[in-house]
């Protein structure tokens, strides 16, 4: 069983169950298309009476300090984007996620919002820029919202170092065809109670969906499981 760095330790602190329990859990949550009673449901044939609902808090609790730690060991993307949103029902209302990969399907990064608009956009592409640096081309969809954004954030750089911006439909196939993955994985929720929630949900399985690919920096990554490397992120 792993141990947890010491500096991550805090974030454990005064909670009934150990932290190795704690990530099994979350694993299971990011990993598989199940709902927190099947969850429950599943521990309890371990011997383990833990509430469904204290899943959901550990999963608000620590998802966003997953994602953090696997961003400082994120491997780097190219420079030729495809972009695109999908649809997340939260509160009986659909919201939008937005979402890119790479010209080789890794994940460039993920926003949930819950308009789609200019200003949306805008807010993703920065947070993705920030990240990985500016890109060499970026394609979307026909959306004018999308095109707009890229048009302000182009205003910022010479004519000759602008992304170059694509609206090509055939393009953008692999970043749609990567949304089945957070489609399969949300479903089981039936919908999302609050926005925070669906938020930390949706971070935790981006996380894990990009371990998957292959995208964790560290030695011996290719030698680890998917839950060792998942666990890597706090050991």
């Amino acid at each position: 069983m792993f141990k947890i760095n010491p500096k991550l330790q805090k974030h454990f602190k005064n909670f009934c169950y150990s932290p190795q329990i704690i990530i099994l859990c979350l694993y299971m949550k990011f990993r598989f298309s199940l709902s927190y009673r099947d969850i429950e449901e599943l521990c309890q044939l371990r011997g383990l009476t833990i509430d469904h609902s204290t899943f959901q808090r550990w999963v608000e609790r620590f998802a966003s300090l997953l994602d953090g730690q696997f961003r400082k060991r994120k491997h780097s993307v190219v420079s030729s984007w495809r972009m695109d949103e999908t649809y997340i029902k939260v509160k009986g209302n659909w919201v939008y996620l937005y979402r890119a990969v790479d010209k080789y399907g890794a994940t460039i990064d993920f926003l949930l919002r819950a308009k789609r608009n200019t200003q949306a956009a805008k807010s993703f592409f920065k947070k993705a820029i920030k990240q990985h640096g500016k890109p060499d081309k970026i394609n979307v969809d026909k959306s004018g919202a999308n095109k707009a954004a890229l048009d302000i954030i182009n205003q910022n750089y010479a004519d000759t170092q602008q992304i170059e911006i694509r609206q090509n439909k055939y393009l953008n196939n692999r970043i749609e065809q990567d949304h089945r993955f957070i489609k399969k994985r949300t479903k089981p929720c039936l919908g999302f109670k609050s926005f925070h929630g669906a938020r930390q949900t949706i971070k935790g399985i981006e996380t894990l969906h990009m371990i998957k690919k292959g995208q964790l920096k560290g030695d011996n990554q290719n030698n680890k499981t998917v839950f060792e490397q998942f666990a890597s992120l706090v050991a």
